[in-house]
């Protein structure tokens, strides 16, 4: 009986010591076929699983309902209950010690998505003089990304109320279309709550909230917390201080926001408008495929799972396998992965470890950025303390003043999802899915305010070289041209618009197969065309159709026949790989200055 007892407690004690953040994570990658339609899904034999739960829900529903599946301890399982067209969101509930969580959104040929709605730009105008070529190029690539781009200039000394009366009067306008908000430079913060986020009581108070831009109808209050102790004094949080109650989100966000705000960065030797500048050229270059990455993962965890049992490293490990197949994921150190010359880079990185403002013990300092070339486009990062991110030389924004990442957010309490980015969503609809989310699996901070974007809301994962040297001529009816784009592609969708900055209406409902199309029935005056490949794009979750940048030109109908050439306009031309040698076309800068003119001639909403 005793030596029966004694082989228990070493058994047991052995499975414990062989928990791992990664066995919180059920890992899941899809293979799928159309005829029949089915999705496969798959993830590496765990030896601490003792069963898993599945559930089934259309994308975007609100409830799992019931579940669809019950499986014993296997590695791979079988919906054959799909249709080939449909996106579906799947939750894979493991049993066992640990629990585990795991995600997908999967589909089989998902069609591609053509307009995403409109986005509100909103821009502190101490920017937009230094940076007007750079704005206006950041409006047409959002335009040429399905947006329609509705703008609002500020100053960073106007009210955080303000800026919100803008966003919501957009969003009444027309709700159904109204998806996003975009902060670029030192937009007013919101502050909001009386909580202590990463534990340290020094650190409890208010928190930036973006998030309080995203809401619409919930009610947000400044009249209870009374808290003057915080060692940072933007944590303080009275009575009508502008910084509001509440630390959990008080209703769900109806809108996707992310922040792009370099200032207060003197850790770097560049200004504040020259670190804005250097983030709008490689987001444009990202999104034309002039530098790429790898579909990889590098993850740096510092924290022992055995004394941290909330895995924070799970919003890496759980995101990646299904975004690129679990073996695509590498525990390694984040600068020195990061940081190379050469080679192809990592699309995701995840780092984790005890934290100060400006630091995450074992990932590095906002001084390891100012140095690194940083090969990677999004990252989760995650210690005590940068999670505030309003600080001076904050680590998290750091990132984005760095080589090629795009987008951060403190991922590890609560955790955050962003697997349905693999079958093409913006990171900003991920983003607004985690803040809303009330029962993640690590769920320390669950909903609430601290939890922010940092970076660009309407980025998607996967790019596609556009097609270049794209130009119409005059006439009653109008040929247009272009050069192919140097991916294997599907074909191009034509757009057309009556006015620069669109809306463009689809002329095309089939990709045009070739480089050329004309349009027969144009619009009375001068048509504005846009122009986008496309090319099936298969990744872990499945396969959907995916767009390229547009790329636009116009020209003008004339009754009774062909006139001379109308004007052009192109795209960015650059070819794909790691490089960071971003080149534009005279095409494209002529397209540039076009539109700077139209935008300066616009009238524009402001801010006094």
């Amino acid at each position: 009986m005793g030596r029966n007892f004694v082989a228990f407690v070493f058994v047991f004690a052995a499975a414990l010591g062989a928990q791992t953040t990664r066995n919180t994570c059920v890992e899941v990658s899809a293979t799928v076929q159309a005829a029949p339609p089915q999705i496969t899904f798959s993830w590496p034999a765990d030896a601490t699983a003792t069963g898993y739960t599945i559930y089934r829900r259309a994308a975007g529903a609100t409830s799992w309902g019931a579940s669809v599946a019950t499986l014993g301890a296997v590695a791979t399982w079988t919906d054959s209950s799909v249709s080939v067209g449909t996106a579906y969101e799947y939750r894979f509930d493991k049993s066992g010690s640990p629990v585990g969580r795991g995600y997908a959104q999967a589909g089989i040929n998902v069609p591609a998505v053509h307009s995403r709605g409109k986005v509100i730009l909103i821009v502190a105008n101490t920017v937009t003089a230094y940076l007007a070529t750079e704005l206006a190029r950041l409006e047409q690539d959002l335009l040429g990304d399905g947006w329609q781009v509705l703008r609002h200039d500020v100053a960073p000394t106007d009210t955080v109320p303000s800026v919100k009366a803008l966003i919501v009067s957009d969003y009444n306008a027309d709700p159904a279309n109204v998806k996003a908000v975009l902060l670029f430079g030192a937009v007013p913060v919101p502050y909001s709550g009386n909580q202590a986020w990463d534990g340290h009581t020094d650190h409890q108070g208010a928190w930036p909230c973006d998030g309080f831009y995203g809401d619409i109808d919930g009610t947000w209050t400044d009249s209870t917390v009374n808290n003057t102790t915080p060692t940072r004094a933007e944590n303080d949080n009275i009575p009508g201080d502008g910084k509001y109650d509440q630390s959990i989100f008080p209703s769900a966000l109806e809108l996707a926001v992310g922040r792009v705000d370099l200032s207060n960065m003197p850790a770097f030797t560049a200004p504040e408008q020259d670190l804005l500048k250097a983030y709008l050229d490689k987001n444009h270059d990202f999104r034309h495929r002039v530098i790429s990455c790898a579909e990889q993962a590098v993850i740096d965890d510092n924290f022992s799972y055995t004394t941290y049992t909330e895995a924070f490293a799970a919003s890496g490990w759980r995101n990646f396998a299904p975004m690129f197949g679990a073996a695509n994921s590498t525990a390694a150190d984040y600068f020195t992965t990061l940081n190379t010359a050469s080679g192809p880079g990592y699309l995701w990185s995840y780092g984790c470890g005890g934290g100060t403002y400006t630091s995450a013990g074992g990932v590095g300092s906002t001084t390891s950025f100012t140095t690194s070339t940083n090969r990677n486009i999004f990252t989760m990062l995650f210690g005590s303390y940068h999670g505030d991110w309003g600080a001076q030389n904050n680590f998290m924004r750091a990132s984005l003043c760095s080589g090629w990442t795009l987008t951060c957010a403190w991922a590890g309490r609560p955790a955050w999802s962003f697997w349905h980015m693999a079958l093409g969503e913006t990171i900003g609809h991920s983003a607004r899915w985690s803040m809303n989310d009330s029962a993640p699996l690590n769920a320390t901070g669950a909903r609430g305010c601290h939890m922010g974007l940092m970076g660009d809301p309407t980025l998607r994962m996967h790019t596609l070289t556009p097609a270049s040297a794209f130009s119409g001529a005059n006439g009653a009816t109008i040929p247009l041209t272009w050069t192919a784009s140097p991916d294997v592609v599907n074909g191009y969708y034509v757009y057309r618009a009556s006015a620069q900055n669109g809306p463009y209406t689809l002329l095309t409902p089939s990709a045009v197969t070739g480089t050329s199309y004309t349009d027969s029935t144009p619009l009375t005056g001068t048509n504005y065309y846009m122009l986008r490949a496309a090319a099936t794009k298969t990744s872990a979750s499945g396969s959907y159709e995916n767009l390229s940048q547009g790329v636009f030109a116009s020209a003008s109908y004339v009754a009774g026949g062909p006139g001379p050439g109308g004007g052009g306009g192109g795209g960015n031309s650059g070819g794909g790989g790691c490089t960071s040698d971003a080149t534009q076309s005279a095409a494209w800068l002529l397209a540039i200055i076009a539109t700077l003119t139209l935008l300066k001639a616009r009238s524009r909403k402001a801010l006094g």
